[in-house]
């Protein structure tokens, strides 16, 4: 096995923005480019490696090779060869809809899958740019049905001031949007299940209005007053900040000056590693170095028992908790 990189999966959507192909390094694109999927198993967007022996081979052939090697022996018997986790770049130039994610349950009662945890970590954000989450006071599923109704829902959702470092965890059922001149890394579970509850009355690129899921959502919807915003503590030892720790997935924010030496827990998932400011190479014993500028990322197997990590740059890394720990 290898550190992983793989091919660029970039998203034009109507509420894009044009920093996307900047940040990655990659030539101007005349398309909004709202989204770049880092690492996936989702199908029909599936990550697929970049290069070294294992080259062209989706990250869910991946997983069936190499199995509990490359994902930790905890996250295989639990998911098997479905990568469980989805990560991406947002670069939002305008409001994305406001939007609610299924739980577990709902999910697997209506999709026979996981639902949607996730959480967005500020980039850039724009003087005045806002993250909307959580219902600003107590809501009942008959007052949610008449603001969509007249449009107001949006009048009832927490706005709080968007800023680069702040990390806001979103868990399922929570309403939630993203505001106009946001740019963030979304870490979530493998899952494309969104419900979509208002959209501004906007159009599609053929004049329809887009699809909502107002009913869908009602269900999901948790209509408590649930605190979303992240403010992590100081830097810790070795330049290493936990950012989010949940069922679903363990973030931590890595600063890299001149050398740092990362040993891991054992046992341990996989680690997913993104950059998201300055360039490292990164170094793993027995595997050839990977070289990781901003707004790329990379792949770590399980069994590394430590990772060394050289340049000036800052990191995010993600992992999927081992039951019991």
């Amino acid at each position: 096995m290898q550190i992983y990189s793989f091919n660029n999966i970039l998203k034009p959507v109507l509420w894009g923005g044009n920093q996307m192909t900047a940040f990655k390094g990659l030539p101007p694109c005349d398309e909004p480019i709202g989204e770049s999927w880092e690492i996936s198993g989702v199908p029909g967007r599936e990550s697929v490696v970049a290069e070294g022996p294992d080259k062209g081979l989706t990250l869910t052939e991946l997983v069936q090779r190499y199995g509990a090697q490359l994902v930790g022996e905890d996250v295989f018997r639990r998911f098997g060869t479905e990568f469980p986790l989805l990560i991406k770049f947002i670069d939002a130039r305008r409001d994305l809809s406001v939007q609610v994610h299924p739980d577990d349950e709902l999910a697997m009662k209506l999709h026979g899958c996981e639902g949607k945890t996730e959480m967005w970590y500020i980039l850039r954000a724009d003087e005045g740019a806002k993250i909307r989450a959580g219902f600003n006071r107590p809501m009942s599923p008959e007052e949610y049905d008449a603001r969509v109704e007249d449009g107001s829902i949006i009048d009832v959702i927490a706005a709080h001031d968007s800023k680069p470092g702040a990390a806001f965890f979103i868990p399922a059922g929570q309403i939630h949007c993203i505001g106009a001149g946001n740019m963030l890394v979304e870490i979530q579970q493998s899952s494309d299940i969104t419900y979509r509850v208002w959209d501004y009355a906007r159009r599609d690129a053929n004049g329809n209005l887009r699809q909502l899921h107002t009913q869908e959502a009602r269900e999901a919807l948790n209509y408590d007053v649930v605190e979303s915003e992240v403010h992590y503590g100081p830097v810790e030892a070795m330049g290493v900040t936990p950012v989010v720790s949940c069922s679903k997935f363990d973030v931590c924010h890595i600063d890299v000056d001149g050398r740092l030496d990362l040993p891991l827990p054992a046992p341990h998932s996989f680690i997913a590693l993104m950059c998201i400011e300055g360039e490292t190479t990164v170094m793993v014993e027995g595997m050839d170095p990977v070289t990781l500028p901003m707004g790329h990322s990379a792949l770590v197997p399980a069994t590394v028992p430590s990772i060394q990590f050289t340049g000036t740059a800052q990191l995010l890394t993600a992992m999927v908790p081992v039951e019991g720990d």
